[in-house]
């Protein structure tokens, strides 16, 4: 007997010990990749900002974070690391308006960051969801959002209003593209959200469709915003754009969007929405206190507190928004009950079909 306990307790103490060594790596993989997805989400815009001030040419640097993007997610898909739709024709051509629209909300966007500052960017990325609600409900057919939903969006646009009030480097050319980033913002939210729902495409194949086709439209905009021609320029002058100075910011930037990419979508698989939701606040909190202690390029104290207003706003739009569990396990009980009235409703019917032909096949018998 006590040679069998020998031989048994140390196979638990074995399997105790795997699977602690499991739950560890578990959790260390989890708390890595949240921990990734903040530093990645938090410093990108501030990156961006770097990177645009040492090479200003928002075309360029937008095509190299597509390139980037769509390279990593092509040799990843290679090596079986992530799993992509593949390439198609007919596909390509169903997502190209939605390829231009997200290309026109990361040119804005680096234009944005070119002419203002990173709160003015905050601040604007925050006044989306505004737009993107009455979107939704115009041409999704979703429902008006509710009353709890419009004081939230009330609370960012109040937050952004004192913000523009109070920023002491507001200039036309900065507000135009900031205008222009939220306009191709709200569309491509609502616009891709269409594409989602319609196109078929998985998580990582619509990263690659979306960098690759939104880079193969680089050239068109070299020629209508003349940027080949001040690219040619400072070629021919010999100036430092080809520097270490100037390759960290630009490398740093393609590499931190394809991060966030990684990061982003590894986080939503690996913790709840909720969490999820809360890397998000983090990430912004984060990126303004960088922003504050690394350069005086950033709002005044007004300014500031009208940027945690919107902040603030956009949490309480997150949690309005937010599904209840106990109202989506009704909603399916609700569908799997229709569902089985159907069946039943089918079953019904075939009964009935099957019975008439008896009585047709009793009568011509007779």
């Amino acid at each position: 007997m006590s040679v069998a306990n020998d031989e048994e307790n140390p196979k638990a103490s074995i399997e105790v010990e795997l699977n602690w060594y499991n739950f560890l790596v578990q959790q260390a993989s989890v708390y890595g990749i949240a921990a990734g997805y903040c530093v990645s989400a938090s410093l990108l815009s501030i990156i961006n900002k770097w990177a645009i001030m040492k090479f200003p040419y928002p075309g360029a640097l937008t095509a190299l974070q597509y390139f980037t993007s769509a390279a990593g997610v092509f040799v990843c898909g290679r090596f079986k690391f992530i799993e992509h739709d593949r390439l198609d024709l007919l596909t390509m051509w169903k997502f190209l308006p939605a390829a231009i629209i997200f290309y026109l909300s990361l040119f804005t966007n680096s234009e944005l960051l070119l002419h203002a500052n990173v709160d003015t960017f905050i601040v604007f990325r925050s006044v989306v969801p505004i737009f993107v609600a009455v979107g939704e409900t115009l041409f999704l057919h979703q429902p008006w959002p509710s009353l709890k939903t419009w004081l939230s969006l009330g609370t960012i646009f109040g937050g952004s209003v004192l913000y523009v009030l109070t920023d002491y480097q507001f200039t036309f050319m900065a507000y135009s593209w900031a205008l222009a980033y939220l306009l191709s913002m709200s569309i491509d939210f609502v616009y891709i959200k269409h594409v989602v729902m319609t196109i078929g495409l998985n998580t990582w194949g619509l990263v690659l469709y979306n960098n690759l086709e939104a880079l193969m439209l680089f050239p068109l905009e070299l020629l209508i915003m003349g940027e080949l021609k001040k690219i040619k320029h400072e070629i021919t002058d010999e100036s430092d754009w080809y520097s270490f100075g100037v390759i960290l910011p630009v490398g740093l930037s393609c590499l931190f969007g394809l991060a966030i990419s990684f990061f982003g979508f590894s986080c939503r698989r690996a913790i709840s929405a909720t969490g999820f939701t809360v890397l998000g606040i983090v990430n912004k909190l984060l990126t303004v206190v960088i922003n504050l202690v690394i350069w005086d390029k950033h709002s005044t104290f007004v300014g500031t507190v009208g940027l945690l207003v919107c902040m603030l706003g956009g949490v309480l739009y997150q949690q309005s928004t937010s599904k209840n569990p106990k109202a989506a396990q009704e909603v399916k009980a609700q569908e799997a009950d229709e569902e089985q009235e159907k069946l039943l409703e089918m079953q019904s019917n075939s009964e009935t079909s099957r019975n008439e032909k008896q009585v047709t096949d009793s009568q011509e018998g007779k």
